[in-house]
């Protein structure tokens, strides 16, 4: 069983590459997030969605982190604090080649009149 420190287990692998569930449903997202509790891949807050969040919320997973490449950092739902944090097992953001927003495909046109603020 993996180490859980405040939120955070070491040992927990992503959930895939994408939000788990706008890849279920068909829909799309902005930027991505990854629980580093269980590792679930869900669309950022900006996103149509917002399943990272709601995550949060069905299982009190507190801690997420960017899962986007080149921006490391983590975010505490308890406190609304961003921190830097340890390095979570591999990979640490979607595939390079992945666009954002994504997946491929599934991006309406004006997509930007979407995201929430």
């Amino acid at each position: 069983m993996g180490v859980t420190v405040t939120g955070i287990n070491l040992d927990a692998e992503p959930s895939g590459t994408g939000c788990v569930e706008c890849l279920r449903s068909g829909e799309w997202w902005f930027h991505l997030r990854r629980c580093a509790q269980c590792g679930h891949i869900g669309c950022c807050d900006s996103s149509p969605n917002q399943h990272a969040s709601k995550h949060f919320h069905a299982t009190g997973h507190p801690v997420i982190s960017n899962f986007e490449p080149d921006e490391p950092w983590f975010y505490d739902y308890r406190t609304g604090a961003f921190f830097d944090g340890p390095s979570l097992r591999p990979p640490q953001c979607h595939p390079l080649d992945q666009p954002a927003p994504g997946p491929e495909g599934r991006v309406p046109r004006r997509w930007q009149t979407l995201l929430h603020e």
